[in-house]
C-alpha cells in the first residue's frame, strides 16, 4: 500500500496579516507558514494504516517557507519519503494551479491512496482534494473520519449531525479528503525531528509552470470592521436583569406582560 499525503501550507492565523500594496492579496514579507490543520490530520491517518497495514507514506509539499520543518517533523513520525515541489511560488499559487501541479507529480508515484486535508481557511477558490481528483481521474470522497483499507477498497467513515455514521466504499485508487485522524495528530519531541533532520533526505520535483485557469479571481481584500460595539452594562444583579429584560422586550424577544 502506498499512500500519498500532500500537504499545503496556510498562513498562521495566530500572527497579523497584511494586505499588499495592491489591496488584492497578503503581504508575503513577513507571512509564516504553517501546515494546514486538515492535513496534519491526513498524515496522521496515513501513519495509521501503515502501522496497520504496512506499506508506505509519502509527502509532498510546496517549496515554500515551513516546507522542510513539516517534511522533517512527518519523517520523525514516521513517513517514508519526503519530496518538495519546486517552483516559483513568489506570487502566490492557487488551489487549481497548486491542485495541477500537484498532480503531475502524485501521478508519477503510482499510489494506492490519496489521503488530503479536507480543506484550508485559505481556500477561495475551491479545495485542492476534489480539484486533486478530477486531475488525475480518481474518484473523491471528502470529510471523512476513520477508513479501513483492503481488497482494492477503502471504506470509508463519515459523520453527520445528529449523531449519524455513514460508511461508504470507493474503489482504489482514490483520493480521500480527511475531516478528522482517527486518533489526534501524534506530538513528536524535538530530539526526533533533529535526528530525522539528520538521517531523512529530501526530493524535490520541479512543478514547471502553473496554470491558474478556472481560478476565482481575488479583486480586493480589506480587514473586517466593526459596524457596532456590544454595550457593556453595569449595576448591581437586579439592576443588569432588569435592563436585559428591557432590551429583549425592545426588540420583540420577550413578550410583555399584561
Amino acid at each position: 500500500m502506498h499512500i500519498v499525503v500532500p500537504i499545503k501550507l496556510a498562513p498562521d492565523l495566530v500572527e497579523e496579516l497584511e494586505i499588499d500594496a495592491s489591496g488584492a492579496a497578503l503581504d508575503r514579507t513577513f507571512l509564516r507558514l504553517i501546515i494546514n490543520e486538515f492535513d496534519d490530520h491526513a498524515i496522521e491517518q496515513a501513519l495509521l494504516l501503515k502501522e496497520r497495514g504496512g506499506g508506505q507514506v509519502t509527502l509532498l509539499t510546496p517549496d515554500l517557507e515551513g516546507a522542510e520543518d513539516v517534511l522533517y517533523t512527518a519523517a520523525a513520525k514516521g513517513a517514508d519519503r519526503l519530496i518538495k515541489l519546486t517552483g516559483d511560488y513568489s506570487a502566490g499559487v492557487s488551489c487549481h494551479a497548486l491542485a495541477r501541479a500537484l498532480s503531475k507529480a502524485i501521478r508519477d508515484l503510482h499510489p494506492d491512496l490519496v489521503l488530503t486535508g479536507v480543506q484550508a481557511h485559505d481556500d477561495l477558490d475551491g479545495a485542492v482534494g476534489p480539484l486533486l481528483a478530477d486531475y488525475l481521474g480518481m474518484p473523491y470522497l471528502g470529510y471523512v473520519a476513520g477508513l479501513t483499507v483492503g481488497d482494492g477498497k477503502c471504506t470509508a467513515r463519515k459523520e453527520y449531525p445528529g449523531g449519524l455514521i455513514a460508511e461508504m466504499e470507493v474503489d482504489l485508487p482514490a483520493v480521500l479528503g480527511i475531516q478528522a485522524a482517527e486518533k489526534p495528530p501524534r506530538y513528536v519531541v524535538t530530539s526526533l525531528i533533529t535526528q530525522a533532520m539528520k538521517s531523512a533526505t529530501i526530493e524535490e520535483i520541479e512543478a514547471g509552470e502553473f496554470d491558474s485557469s478556472g481560478t476565482a479571481p481575488v479583486m480586493r481584500m480589506s480587514r473586517l470592521e466593526a459596524a457596532t460595539h456590544a454595550e457593556m452594562i453595569e449595576g448591581s444583579v437586579d439592576q443588569v436583569a432588569d435592563k436585559l429584560v428591557a432590551v429583549l422586550r425592545e426588540r420583540g424577544l420577550l413578550a410583555s406582560q399584561g
